[in-house]
């Protein structure tokens, strides 16, 4: 699962947090998505947790939408 592997990468993320971020993918992700998609939304879940977002569904909501540049 891309989140999971990103997350490890990143390497800050304990059990819960990854858990959290898991969950959050799951409900965003699609069937045929390509791997590229899935990576997208994997990275924009990640950056909105770091940013500070915690909240499940505040978190799935902000990283449907693309990050701000």
């Amino acid at each position: 699962m891309p989140i999971r592997r990103k997350a490890t990468e990143v390497g800050i993320f304990d059990a819960l947090e990854i858990a959290l971020l898991g969950r959050v993918f799951d409900r965003l992700r699609l069937d045929d998505q390509s791997a590229d998609a899935r990576d997208a939304i994997a990275s924009r879940i990640i950056a909105n947790y770091m940013a500070g977002v915690v909240d499940e569904d505040e978190l799935a909501s902000l990283s449907k939408q693309p990050l701000g540049r």
